[in-house]
Parts: C-alpha cells; structure tokens; sequence
C-alpha cells in the first residue's frame, strides 16, 4: 500500500521503519520527527514501513507500505512474532527499493538497518543507522536471548552492523555503547523535539479534574507513557502506597494503559482506585497530551534500567514540571540536581523523591521551571532540525569501507 505520492527521483531518501506507523508511541513518534526535519529542509523522502497503523498526511513524504498477506492489524511493542514476520516481509522490499536507483541515502531504523546495510553498501548509497534502543539489552527479555553465548552474539552483529555503517544516530544514552563497540564511530545521540503547547485554561484544567474525581485540595503526580515492563511501574505501583500515607493530599494519574487490565498489572487494589486516590487512564492521542500535563503537580519517570531515554521526559521538560526520576544513566543525559529529584531505583528512595515534591513546592517551582528553561534551548524544534542538519551534512554517496 502506498500513499501520498509527491514527484520520486535520484536523491531522494528512504528512510525504514519497522514500526507501525503512525502510532502514539515512542519510535514512531521519533520517526515523524525525523521526517517533519527533513522535509522542511527541502529533502524528498520515501518511508518505507509496516502494513498497520494510521495513515498520516505529511507533506513531501511518500508512504510505502509493505504487503500483509498475514492480515496482521496490530503490533506490540518489543520482540513478537508479528514483528518478526512483518520483518521478514520487509526485507525484499528494501532491497528492491535501493536497487531501483532512485536514493541517495537510507535511513534505517533498528532493525531495518541490517539488511539496509547489507544491500546498500554494494550500491554506494550512504547508510544511517538509527539506533533507539540497544539490540542486547532489548533482546535480553526474552529466554532465548538471555544466555551469555547470545548476549555475544548480538554485540557482534552490532558491530558489524555500526562499522558497516557511515553514521550512526542513537537515542539518548546510548553513545557509549556504540564507542564501546566502535571506538571510531561517527556516532550522535538524538535529543528530540519536546511539544510545546499553549497553556491549557484554567477552566479548562478545572473541569478536567472535575471529570476524574481530583478533588481541589490534590496534588497530582503523573505518569504518562507506555505500561510495557521496562518503565519501571513496577516500582511506583510499590511507592503509591507509601506515599499517600505519608502525603493523603497525592493523587496519581497514570496515563497509556493498554487493553489489558492495569490495575492487576500494577499489582494495586481496586480500593485504591474507589477511594478517590488514583485513575488509570487508556492510552491517548498525542494531540491530547498537553490536557494531561496541565492537570499535573509532579511528573515521574520510574524506569529502573536501560540506556536509552524515555521521550516522556522531554515533555515533562517543555511543561516546567517538577520531575522525580530514578538515578539512571538515561535520565542523567538530560536531568540532573538542578532540573530534577534524581533517586535511586529503590522503592523507598522513589518515595522520597515524590513526597519532597508535594511538600516544598518552592523547590517544585524552581525545578520545573529550570527543566523548561533548558527545554527551551535544548529541546526545540529548530535546535532538532539543526540536529538532523548535522546527521546529514556530508552525507553523499559512496559506500564506507568496513573497518
């Protein structure tokens, strides 16, 4: 299925996602991103993609999707069979597309970026490997993956793939894994573009709260994001509790389950839910996030492992809220003392980060309004095209020798 067909020709882009596309989630989110930079750069770009997710109207960008002979209508995030599949279903079509000599570069994304590199390098045509998460670690989930034979293997099919590469762009905090593996690497890390909304009314907000039970009195914590295991809900689902012991004014808003059943997923009572102490709202549309962020007090970013930056941070940035985030390597690509409550990955120590926000709101001030004033330089969207400048600066054809 293809759609929106501006004029193609030598010098166009292909940029691949193995992703459904579009889907309120985080590497499509990027994507769109990256395909926004581009075209008003003037670039003409071709995305190659899954059979599934919203079609999207985007100036300049022809839609290619591939063929779904499986009927598959929908894909989870991380390793599934689906994706594996969807995959395999891919992989002709970007050797097809690159050998039609109408590109000058391919972008690839995750995984797509194996057999790009594999069918491009022969051709001369530039390699981008977009990197947003680190194959290892995502894979080590799964049982079959987990073993230390495996775990090597991948970090060899990466190296192979980040010297077969000419640049590699990575989501936060996944630079030192490329130079480890690397160390000449042309390497950068993403740092994307954060929404930044007009102010939701004050009517507005108040109605809002109206509709979920929050009473005028409390303090809303909010978490905004996927219910996948590595965000680390976990973690807050044991801090809630603690919390409203020692704050009962708190009121938490989690925001992004899926169809399955959230509450038994957190491990939290129903009665917590019934006594007016917490919502568990569906995933929503992107459009709608600014209406959340403007009902917060404290945003929370719990994820307890991983390299690679959550992209809720970088709104919870751009709203000036105050941020209690776990310690991790991720978060301090862009947090730090002066801009957030960095605790440990421990219940205990979340628990404190949270509650010292409720309590001084002459510090919660002061950092949220710290973290947008760092938004505002860092995280807007000319700073971002000028990112994606610099990934394609030099960027001609030419296949890079392997090192």
């Amino acid at each position: 299925m293809t759609t929106q067909s501006p004029s193609t020709g030598k010098g166009a882009i292909l940029v691949i996602a193995p992703q459904p596309f579009y889907e309120d989630r985080g590497t499509p989110i990027a994507v769109l991103q990256l395909l926004r930079a581009l075209t008003e750069r003037g670039e003409r770009v071709d995305l190659l993609t899954f059979p599934v997710g919203a079609d999207m109207e985007i100036p300049g960008v022809r839609v290619i999707r591939v063929a779904n002979p499986l009927r598959i209508r929908s894909v989870p995030i991380g390793f599934s069979l689906r994706k594996v599949l969807l995959d395999l279903l891919l992989t002709p079509e970007i050797r097809r597309r690159l050998r039609s000599g109408a590109y000058r570069c391919v972008h690839a994304v995750e995984e797509s970026a194996f057999p790009a590199a594999h069918y491009a390098r022969p051709l001369g045509i530039p390699v981008i490997y977009d990197m947003q998460s680190y194959l290892p670690e995502q894979m080590r989930k799964h049982f079959v993956f987990r073993g230390p034979l495996a775990q090597r293997a991948l970090r060899r099919c990466v190296r192979r793939l980040v010297r077969r590469s000419d640049r590699i762009i990575c989501s936060s905090g996944l630079e030192e894994r490329v130079r480890a593996l690397v160390p000449n690497a042309w390497v950068r890390e993403w740092r994307f573009a954060g929404e930044f909304a007009e102010a939701v009314p004050a009517e507005e907000i108040a109605r809002q709260r109206e509709r979920l039970g929050i009473g005028p009195e409390r303090r809303v914590i909010l978490y905004c994001g996927t219910f996948e295991s590595y965000q680390g809900l976990d973690l807050l689902a044991k801090a809630i509790p603690e919390v409203m012991r020692r704050a009962p004014e708190a009121f938490f808003l989690l925001v992004g389950a899926g169809e399955r059943d959230a509450l038994r997923f957190l491990g939290l009572s129903e009665g917590m839910s019934r006594n007016g102490s917490l919502r568990i709202l569906p995933r929503r549309p992107r459009r709608d996030l600014s209406a959340c962020l403007a009902l917060a007090d404290v945003a929370v970013s719990p994820r307890a492992f991983g390299d690679n930056l959550p992209l809720k941070v970088f709104d919870y940035m751009t709203a000036g809220l105050p941020i209690a985030a776990t310690d991790i390597m991720a978060h301090r690509r862009v947090l730090n003392e002066e801009r957030a409550v960095l605790a440990r990955p421990e219940v205990h120590a979340l628990t404190d980060a949270i509650v010292r926000l409720i309590r001084d709101r002459e510090e919660a001030v002061r950092l949220g309004a710290a973290a947008r004033v760092y938004a505002e330089a860092e995280l807007g969207w000319p700073a971002f095209v000028g990112r994606v400048a610099d990934l394609y600066e030099g960027v001609t054809g030419g296949a890079k020798s392997e090192r």
